[in-house]
């Protein structure tokens, strides 16, 4: 007879340890949305230490943690997969959880010490962007029986903070799991924020490591299958007639296109309410994709990296249609944008914090039901855009890809590529079946201004964070949601050398896992974006260049003899070097058609006036020295006090 619990009695129980029981209960949580039903919990990434081997490691074993999770009761297994780099693993999990729609997501365990706090940088990029993942960090003896342990933080005020004290900002829900007990509600708590759609991002269970290895009577109902439905909250009756009276009135309106649309797989409704009243629709990076690059109606990026087209309707616009957008600086102009002095705010939210900003009124639904409750109270008393506003923007669409046609050629096949001829090449190779992953550098703008987005997932660039070093581990995140469809997608981690210097790491986990990771290198000898914006703001590209020092003590010696395209075929990776446009368009269409991990490296020239990507179309504040001796940073500040008389404050 099975013991009963002494909180439930009559409640079988079982005997686990609290790691066994974390793991039991994490195999046998499911979301639930629309009918489709999925773990939440799919898979558990791991670095081991002193801190979680005899706990989650030894749990994940007991819990047959291969990565299929084959075998008799698979269902209720928790696959396993090996990181490198904790902050790569959260990457990775966040990868998975984007391409999985925020409907399942991966935890990663780490000991304590160094191995938590690397969780910092993952966790703040996955709450900023609204991705779940659980982190479930060692920690230091609640019972404390020597004090300190290898790896403790001592704070002298206070006995009961650790280093996972770090992840508090930066996560969405945070506990520490002093008694096995305690475990019962925490647990609970985090399925729900994961699988919340207004609250979701990094959940941090901390778990002590004489705690993870304790022995307790769980009640049998702990271990129950639980379904979480994800929320579809509509809209309220009075913000929705708000709206629609919004709309009617405008007679230039403009849609801002966030990451919520994609979260809410509202890409279709989007595209019918488009139809019905042809209203324009501008993309964040979150965004775009929510209409395919031909859709009439899209006119492509807005913002400091956005289009022509995009930024000067938005100049005009009387009111901005935000859905599920956070509206950041990239996307305001840093406040300087939206320049119609009688323009307005309609912001879509699943969040009151994002629906009422910029004084907007606030429209609080999930993405999709908010747009089908605006698309059928518009239908009835029938509004659609001005005919001379919609070929107004059609004609300003069709000339800027024109400028994206100029950035894309190639007139000379045996010269070196530029970035934008790159970018061009891909364009040319892909399907929508093609997942493109980018996070940092140059080329986020670059993509936004110009890339084609052929599907509402093609196109993968975190700009929440814009952390260098996410897009390898996140490109094994999707390679892992996208498993088991045929033939497997081509995705793709575009990363400048300065990126790929930062976490090459995660390539040998691809090379484990025989992922096949498409990779290219884009040679620049330094951080070209912040040269860049170094050379703007009158810093003279000082600390940006990867050079030998020259005779003064400055970076302007010859470039140094690094070979990435040998560090990642030492990792692992087949290699194909390219050295022209021709020999660069040979090996992506070889990379392209790889069945395992491959890296197209290639060292790209300085654009010039032909290929060169369009310059920025709005601008971006960052503050230049108000004092200097300096001629270059002189010019700079007379040029950003210009600029910044322009913003205003939305009230």
């Amino acid at each position: 007879m099975s013991p009963t619990s002494p909180a439930n009695p009559g409640c079988p129980t079982r005997r686990l340890t609290t790691a066994q029981a974390l793991v039991a209960f994490l195999a046998r949580q499911y979301t639930e949305r629309d009918g489709r039903r999925q773990r939440l919990i799919s898979a558990t990434w791991g670095i081991f230490g002193h801190g979680n081997v005899a706990g989650i490691g030894q749990a994940l074993v007991e819990a047959g943690g291969g990565r299929s999770g084959a075998g008799n009761g698979a269902a209720h297994r928790m696959p396993y997969l090996q990181g490198r780099n904790e902050q790569a693993m959260v990457h990775a999990a966040v990868g998975y959880a984007r391409q999985s729609g925020r409907l399942s997501a991966h935890a990663v365990t780490t000991s304590i010490g160094p191995g938590a706090t690397n969780l910092v940088t993952g966790a703040a990029l996955a709450t900023i962007n609204r991705l779940p993942v659980l982190l479930l960090p060692g920690d230091t003896f609640a019972t404390r029986p020597a004090d300190p342990v290898l790896q403790q933080l001592e704070v002298e005020y206070a006995g009961d903070v650790s280093v996972n004290d770090c992840l508090r900002p930066v996560s969405r829900y945070f506990d520490r799991i002093t008694r096995p007990e305690a475990l019962i509600p925490a647990a609970l708590q985090a399925m729900r924020v994961l699988a919340d759609p207004a609250g979701t991002g990094a959940v941090t269970l901390a778990l002590p490591q004489d705690v993870q290895a304790e022995a307790y009577d769980w009640p049998e109902e702990f271990f129950a299958e639980r379904d979480w439905h994800v929320r579809r909250p509509a809209p309220d009756a009075h913000e929705l007639e708000a709206a629609v009276r919004a709309v009617r009135s405008a007679r230039r309106p403009l849609i801002v296109a966030g990451g919520g649309i994609r979260h809410s797989a509202a890409e279709e409704t989007l595209a019918a309410f488009t139809a019905a009243t042809r209203i324009p629709v501008a993309s964040t990076q979150a965004g775009k994709g929510a209409l395919r690059h031909d859709h009439p109606a899209d006119v492509g990026g807005i913002g400091h990296t956005g289009t022509a087209t995009a930024d000067e309707l938005a100049r005009t616009a009387d009111l901005v249609i935000g859905i599920g957008t956070r509206f950041s600086d990239f996307t305001t102009a840093s406040g300087t944008l939206f320049a119609n002095p009688a323009v307005r705010f309609l912001h879509l939210n699943i969040t009151g914090f994002d629906a009422h900003k910029l004084a907007a009124l606030p429209l609080v639904a999930d993405a999709r039901a908010g747009l089908e409750a605006l698309t059928a109270a518009l239908a009835g008393r029938g509004h659609r855009v001005d005919p001379a506003y919609e070929t107004e923007y059609t004609g300003a669409k069709e000339a800027w890809e024109e400028r994206v046609e100029a950035s894309f050629a190639t007139p000379d096949p045996t010269a070196r590529p530029t970035q934008t001829q790159v970018l061009g090449l891909l364009d040319a190779l892909v399907t929508e079946d093609d997942i493109l992953i980018n996070a940092a550098g140059s080329l986020p703008g670059d993509l936004h201004k110009l890339w084609r987005t052929r599907s509402r997932d093609q196109y993968h660039v975190e700009y929440g964070y814009s952390c260098m070093g996410y897009e390898i581990p996140a490109a094994i995140g999707v390679l892992l949601a996208a498993e088991g469809r045929t033939p497997r997608r081509p995705v793709w981690a575009l990363v400048g050398d300065g990126t790929y210097l930062m976490n090459p790491t995660e390539i040998v986990t691809a090379v484990q896992e025989n992922l096949p990771l498409k990779l290219v290198v884009l040679q620049n000898h330094g951080y070209a974006s912040i040269g860049g914006l170094s050379e703007s703001v009158g810093a003279e590209r000082f600390g940006t260049a990867y050079r030998h020092r020259d005779a003064d003590g400055g970076f302007t010696g010859p470039p140094l003899p690094v070979d990435l395209a040998a560090n990642a075929a030492s990792l692992g990776m087949r290699v194909l070097r390219a050295t022209t446009v021709d020999d660069l368009r040979t090996a992506l269409s070889q990379a392209r058609d790889a069945g395992g991990p491959t890296c197209v490296y290639v060292e790209t020239e300085t654009p010039d006036t032909v290929s060169g990507p369009p310059p920025a179309q709005a601008w971006w504040d960052v503050p230049v020295a108000e004092t200097a001796s300096r001629p270059a940073a002189v010019k700079a500040r007379e040029e950003y006090d210009r600029q910044v008389a322009a913003r205003r404050r939305h009230l």
